[in-house]
């Protein structure tokens, strides 16, 4: 609990056998009420490793879902808990757990009703082995959604989010893609709510277990992300309703 308000820490797992015991280890439970695994059909032992960790939440999908169907399943099942504050940690420890106090913080005191660790802010992204072709796409992306949005985040693609539960019961979420792109339409519907995003800088760690999609996904999580920022300016101006946005 943080000044009650109950605290869920969501991991959307796959292949996530190797990292997550080193995830979970470092979770301070202090802070921390509930954590859920959501489990998009792996092909190793993600789920036997999360059950002899004592993770007492666990959701298998019998059939991949793809990385935002795993967060809908995620986000689905911690505000079916109750949660006040739920935290998206990715299990395969390519994101600080070390973080999450001073994330928990800033929701729980009402600063900011949704915060992103940013890879960006600070020099870390490339120190931490982000590869030059994703940073210089991140940073040209970053600026377009940037104008598009009427924002200034510093970038849209961290994969470190977390929010109230009263963000994630405003939005339709379930309309958003199952694919990479969820990411992007969760921050226009959270944009289009009026809800602000605080950002903190988060280190980078980039290594062989960690997770990643290839060049091609990435061309196509890109154009994904263009089209995003586009439709969602059209909505505000009032020239196309996006069906997304309601």
């Amino acid at each position: 609990m943080y000044r009650g308000q109950k605290v869920i820490v969501v991991l959307p797992a796959y292949n996530a056998e190797q990292t997550l015991e080193k995830t979970y280890r470092e979770i301070d439970f202090d802070l921390v009420d509930e954590v859920v695994l959501v489990d998009d059909a792996s092909r190793d032992n993600t789920i036997a490793k999360a059950q002899a960790l004592g993770i007492r939440h666990v959701v298998s999908h019998q059939k991949n879902r793809g990385y935002g169907g795993n967060q809908k399943s995620c986000y689905d099942k911690a505000l079916e808990l109750g949660g006040d504050i739920v935290i998206m940690l990715h299990p395969d420890y390519q994101y600080t757990p070390l973080l999450l106090p001073a994330i928990i913080s800033i929701l729980g005191s009402g600063l900011y009703p949704v915060v992103f660790g940013s890879r960006i802010l600070g020099n870390g992204a490339l120190k931490g082995g982000m590869p030059l072709y994703k940073y210089v796409a991140n940073r040209l992306l970053t600026f377009t959604q940037n104008v598009l949005m009427g924002q200034k985040l510093s970038e849209y693609h961290t994969g470190y989010r977390a929010y109230t539960g009263q963000v994630l019961r405003s939005i339709d979420y379930h309309r958003c893609s199952d694919d990479f792109v969820f990411d992007n339409q969760i921050i226009a519907q959270i944009f289009d709510k009026g809800y602000e995003v605080a950002e903190v800088t988060c280190p980078t760690k980039y290594f062989e277990e960690a997770s990643s999609i290839n060049f091609s996904r990435s061309v196509t999580y890109g154009l994904g992300v263009l089209q995003t920022s586009l439709r969602y300016r059209l909505h505000r101006w009032g020239v196309w309703k996006w069906a997304l946005l309601g």
